[in-house]
């Protein structure tokens, strides 16, 4: 079965993805973010990563530094990798080993670990060894790595595995939800994806199974709704678990903004909550909405559509 790359984005099964692996999906070309904003920047970067907190991490001649938002570049080109801003800090790699630094580019956390998430809810899963385990901000490990693999906090809940089961801890790193599940995904209004063999659902706060589903794959609940795929097609339901826009399409994106991209053929476009498609499917590609803009390309032409699905802002080939 084809893997939605909505779903990719954010697996289902806990594993703490290498960072520089988590965000290839969010790599845009230096174009889309520096011309769609009218900015003229004086260095040819070859990538450039979503902006976090006021931030971009760009990468020229296979270093990379951050720009704001008015293309400056804030922070010298000097990581082996860097990511997105979370709660102040971002995690850069240099010499092989991960680290954070703050908005100055000074090194907040000394680059000495394995792996690195983002900070969330004050703590940052790290890996030590094999092992992962949580900092605060200070880079004191405040739970003890132990795990072989973590996921961030969402709602006071981390998923964590043990013996290859997965379960859910508290920031005092106490068991909360014993490790079950084959697979499992971060907290998202109030409620975590789990599969056990087979069988996908979603579990509460409490790990109590509210819903019980019948599915190749599902995602992430956002506003409200969470992707379904089905036979290949995917749709949508709601927190009860009712199938509340049919499984039709060929890959879907998360509802953001009140829209969800999805792709009918090779082609995308944006459905509304009811399922009606209000943004026609003639897109060869498309993202999800942020700030009421989402980038979309029609053969050559590219750039920023709004929610009328008219080109706001067009980005030259590049």
């Amino acid at each position: 079965m084809k893997i939605s790359r909505a779903i990719l984005g954010c697996l289902v099964v806990l594993t703490a993805l290498a960072p520089q692996l988590a965000v290839v999906a969010e790599d845009i070309p230096h174009q889309l973010i520096a011309k769609a904003q009218a900015l003229v920047l004086n260095q040819p970067f070859s990538r450039t990563r979503s902006f976090s907190e006021g931030l971009a991490a760009v990468q020229l001649n296979g270093k990379w530094g951050y720009i704001d938002k008015t293309g400056k570049l804030v922070i010298p080109i000097q990581f082996d990798d860097a990511l997105a801003f979370s709660e102040g800090l971002a995690e850069v790699e240099l010499n092989g080993k991960w680290g954070y630094i703050d908005k100055t580019g000074k090194l907040a956390i000394a680059a000495e670990f394995v792996n690195a998430l983002p900070f969330s809810e004050g703590l940052a899963a790290v890996r030590v060894g094999n092992l992962w385990g949580y900092i605060d901000k200070t880079g004191k490990q405040v739970i003890p790595a132990q795990f072989e693999d973590a996921f961030e906090f969402a709602q006071g809940l981390a998923g964590i595995r043990v013996d290859r089961k997965t379960g859910f801890i508290n920031p005092q790193g106490k068991l909360v939800i014993p490790p079950q599940f084959d697979g499992a995904s971060p907290f998202s209004e109030g409620l975590a994806r789990v599969r056990t063999g087979n069988n996908w659902g979603f579990i509460n706060l409490t790990g109590e199974k509210v819903i019980q589903l019948e599915a190749d794959l599902v995602a992430r609940f956002s506003e409200g709704l969470a992707a379904i795929f089905i036979d290949d097609k995917a749709g949508y339901i709601d927190k009860t678990g009712k199938v509340v826009i049919k499984p039709q399409f060929d890959d879907v994106l998360p509802f953001q903004e009140g829209l969800a991209a999805v792709k009918i053929g090779e082609q995308w476009g944006y459905i509304d909550k009811t399922g009606k498609v209000v943004i026609p499917v003639k897109f060869d590609r498309a993202i999800s909405f942020s700030d009421g803009l989402a980038f979309a390309q029609i053969a050559d032409k590219r750039g920023y559509i709004n929610q009328t699905g008219n080109f706001a802002i067009s980005v030259p080939p590049g």
